[in-house]
């Protein structure tokens, strides 16, 4: 294609990818199951301070999403699924089979393996006999040896048995995840396929699919290919090269960076709407700190010229924001970041803070907008009103 971008465009077309930008792409239940398709897994993490990282990702892209609306489609559909890929992740049900690898080295290694693997048939038989449990229900409460410290068998067991693919997270009430037998919900034909025999391939697949998730990526070391096993920087290569000579990836240059992008074939078409149209419709939305788009943060400092960091795990001294801070984008621009807590006993979204980047002022328009999406992200959180601090 031999397209040359300036950062205003190929910030453009990654956000008309992600469906940030212009009229919304994505709508309802048929609109998450849309995205999850296009981005291959959304991340999960459990903190909720104003919705959970992969609540966050679609309220920001599906019109009219609701929270039960992911839970629906994973725990009464089942079309999605909670597993690893990035990280711990959702994805669609179809993509099961693709992580047989990872199910597989769970079964021959893993911590307190021998202690885990005494239990197994015996919680299987539980699980037969009384439905979905989570840890507290089966006994099992000796201390084993596990990732972050020492846990109860019972934990270790269940979690062991759903990294090797025995179980699935039935359920989840708050945080607490509740197990079931995987054969109960997954058809024998995904839960038994084991796609990709030739480890080159799979790396081809799960290269394209990072770079589908974020859309628009390098050939560099990234966040973005966390959990790839295998992909060291020679294999990151000769993927890379493969899939330019296969015609399965784009090559795109940006102005003023002397690294090179690529997009997926299939989106050369979102190119050439991003030449055609250089001005879409500019919304105002809060994004996820774990989202998609921001996977990579170098990436994103390129091309949006703006620098985030999650300062979750940073100590409270040390911490330039605040605990949990979400990046404030405005058509196609990074326009600042925003603190906001979920007050339920009050019912209200409270703003405590908005910090603008230097050299945007807003306007009045742009005011309103923010203000709107303040509004609909009180609404998402089921907030009856929107109580923005002094300092905003």
């Amino acid at each position: 294609m031999g397209v040359l971008l300036t950062k205003k465009q190929a910030s453009i077309f990654i956000l008309l990818k992600h469906g940030l930008i212009g009229d919304y792409k994505f709508e309802g239940k048929n609109g998450i199951l849309d995205f999850v398709a296009q981005a291959g897994c959304i991340q999960y993490d459990p903190i909720d301070i104003c919705g959970k990282n992969s609540e966050l990702v679609l309220q920001s892209r599906v019109k009219g999403f609701s929270k039960q609306m992911l839970y629906s489609l994973l725990y009464e559909d089942r079309k999605l699924i909670d597993y690893f890929d990035k990280n711990l992740s959702i994805i669609r049900i179809e993509d099961w089979p693709y992580f047989w690898r990872d199910r597989e080295a769970y079964r021959t290694g893993g911590r307190s393996r021998d202690e885990v693997n005494a239990v197994c048939e015996e919680i299987k038989n539980i699980i037969r006999e009384r439905g979905p449990v989570s840890s507290s229900d089966i006994g099992f409460n000796e201390k084993v040896y596990w990732y972050w410290s020492d846990t109860k068998l019972s934990r270790a067991a269940l979690e062991t048995m759903y990294f090797r693919g025995d179980l699935i997270v039935h359920h989840k009430k708050g945080t607490v995840k509740y197990y079931d037998l995987a054969e109960k919900y997954i058809d024998a034909e995904l839960l038994n396929s084991r796609p990709h025999s030739d480890d080159f391939e799979h790396l081809k697949w799960r290269v394209m699919r990072r770079i589908g998730a974020v859309g628009l990526m390098w050939n560099k070391p990234s966040d973005a290919w966390l959990n790839i096993d295998g992909l060291k920087a020679s294999a990151r290569n000769e993927v890379f090269a493969k899939l330019l000579d296969e015609g399965k990836i784009t090559e795109i240059g940006v102005e003023g960076i002397k690294d090179k992008f690529y997009i997926l074939k299939t989106d050369e078409n979102l190119v050439e709407t991003v030449l055609e149209n250089p001005e879409p419709k500019a919304r105002c939305e809060l994004i996820a700190p774990l989202d998609n788009l921001l996977w990579d943060r170098k990436h994103i400092k390129a091309l949006f010229d703006f620098d985030y960091k999650w300062e979750v795990y940073t100590p409270k001294p040390q911490r330039k924001y605040g605990y949990y801070v979400l990046p404030l984008l405005y058509g196609d621009r990074f326009i600042g970041r925003a603190e906001a807590i979920r007050n339920s006993s009050k019912g209200a979204l409270e703003v405590k803070n908005i910090w603008y980047e230097d050299g945007f002022i807003p306007d009045d328009k742009a005011r309103k907008d923010i203000e709107k999406c303040f509004e609909r992200f009180a609404d998402f959180n089921e907030c009856n009103s929107v109580i923005f601090s002094e300092t905003c």
